[in-house]
C-alpha cells in the first residue's frame, strides 16, 4: 500500500494508507496565489497583439455588446494599438531580464512572501497574471500538483472593481469548474481601508517627499479609471478610491487641497470617472500650481500606467503646460512597506487554516 501525507492539525503531518492501485495523491498543503493584471511577453507587434486581444476580449473589462465591440476590436484596435502600446512598453522594459517591470515586481513579491512565511511549512506561495503568462490556470494546476487542497487567491488590487478583482476570481473559478476534486477557496477582499495599507501609502509619501529639494504644492492620488457607466451599475471602485485617499489624508494630517483624487488611463469615447489625471496636470500650472507629485495608490506595483503614463507622459504634459517641478512617487512594489501590507493581509486571511 502507498502512503500520502495529510495535515490532521496545525502543521502536524499524518500518514494515510491508500490501496495499491489508488491514483497518486498529494494533499494537506495551503496555496497562496498572488495575481496581478498581466503583461505581454515582448514589445513587438505579435506579443502585444496577443496580450491586448486577451485583455480587451474580457467581458468584465469591455462591457460593450459583442456585436458592436468585436468588429472594432479585431478590425481597428488590434490593427493599430499593438505598435503604439509596444513603443510605450519599450520605454520602461526591464532589459536585463527581458520582461515588463510588472512581471519583475510580482515575481519578487511572491518570492519575498514565501520567505516571510517560511515558518509555515505547509504553505506554498506562487504568483500569476490575469492576462499573459504565467496564467492563473497553469499556476492553479501547479498548486494542486503540489498538494494544495486549500487556496487563498489574492488579487493585488486594493480597491475592488469588476474589471480587476472580479475578473481574477472569475478566471479562478472558471478553471476550477474543470476539476473533479476542487480545493477549498478563499479570495482576499478589498483592502482599500486596511490600516496597514493606509499607513504604508502615507509613509511612502512622507519618505519620498523627504528626499526632494522642493515641496510639492499638490499631491495627486491618481487611480486607474473606469467608465462612468460601471459606477452607475453599482461598482464600488469610485467609493473605495475616495475612501483610501481620505484615510491617507487623515493619516498625514492634510486637507483636500493638498491631496487630490484623479483618474487616468481612459480608453474609448465613453465618459470615465473624473477628474482626469492628464487634464488636471495640464490645468494646474494655470492655477498657480507649479510643483506637483503624483502617487498611484491603486497599483500594487509599478507598471506601464505608472512608469510611462504618469512618470513620463504626465511629467511632460505638466512641464509643457508651465509647471516647474514634477515627481512620481513609486508604488509600494516589493519594498519593505509593500511586503508588510501583503504579509499582513495574507496572514489574516489564512487564519483558521494555519
Amino acid at each position: 500500500m502507498d502512503q500520502i501525507t495529510t495535515t490532521a492539525g496545525p502543521g502536524v503531518p499524518q500518514p494515510m494508507k491508500l490501496p495499491a492501485a489508488h491514483p497518486p495523491v498529494k494533499t494537506g498543503r495551503v496555496g497562496v496565489l498572488l495575481v496581478n493584471l498581466g503583461t505581454p511577453d515582448g514589445t513587438d507587434y505579435w506579443p502585444m497583439r496577443r496580450y491586448l486581444k486577451e485583455f480587451l476580449s474580457d467581458r468584465r473589462v469591455i462591457e460593450t455588446p459583442r456585436a458592436i465591440w468585436w468588429p472594432i476590436l479585431n478590425l481597428i484596435v488590434l490593427t493599430t494599438r499593438p505598435k503604439k502600446s509596444g513603443a510605450a512598453y519599450a520605454s520602461i522594459w526591464n532589459r536585463e531580464l527581458d520582461e515588463s517591470p510588472l512581471r519583475t515586481f510580482t515575481r519578487s513579491q511572491g518570492d519575498k512572501l514565501a520567505t516571510r512565511l517560511a515558518a509555515m511549512p505547509n504553505v506554498t506561495v506562487d504568483w500569476a497574471m490575469r492576462y499573459g503568462k504565467p496564467s492563473i490556470a497553469e499556476k492553479l494546476d501547479a498548486l494542486k500538483a503540489a498538494g494544495c487542497d486549500r487556496l487563498l487567491i489574492f488579487p493585488l488590487y486594493p480597491q475592488y472593481a469588476a474589471a480587476t478583482t472580479a475578473t481574477v476570481n472569475d478566471k479562478v473559478f472558471e478553471h476550477l469548474m474543470k476539476q473533479r476534486w476542487q480545493p477549498a477557496v478563499r479570495t482576499v477582499p478589498p483592502y482599500h481601508d486596511d490600516p496597514a495599507y493606509v499607513d504604508a501609502i502615507a509613509a511612502s509619501i512622507e519618505r519620498h517627499l523627504a528626499t526632494l529639494d522642493f515641496a510639492p504644492d499638490v499631491v495627486l492620488a491618481s487611480y486607474h479609471g473606469v467608465p462612468q457607466s460601471y459606477f452607475r451599475k453599482g461598482d464600488p471602485y469610485h467609493c473605495h478610491c475616495h475612501k483610501t485617499t481620505r484615510l491617507v489624508r487623515e493619516r498625514l494630517g492634510w486637507d483636500e487641497s493638498r491631496l487630490k483624487v484623479t483618474f487616468q488611463s481612459r480608453f474609448g469615447p465613453e465618459e470615465w470617472l473624473q477628474p482626469y489625471t492628464d487634464k488636471t496636470l495640464e490645468a494646474l500650472p494655470g492655477e498657480g500650481v507649479k510643483k506637483v507629485a503624483v502617487i498611484n495608490p491603486g497599483f500594487s506595483a509599478d507598471c506601464l500606467e505608472t512608469l510611462e503614463e504618469i512618470a513620463e507622459e504626465g511629467k511632460e504634459s505638466f512641464l509643457h503646460a508651465g509647471g516647474e517641478r514634477f515627481t512620481h512617487i513609486p508604488c509600494l512594489n516589493d519594498g519593505m512597506l509593500g511586503m508588510d501590507v501583503i504579509e499582513t493581509v495574507v496572514r489574516r486571511e489564512l487564519m483558521g487554516w494555519i
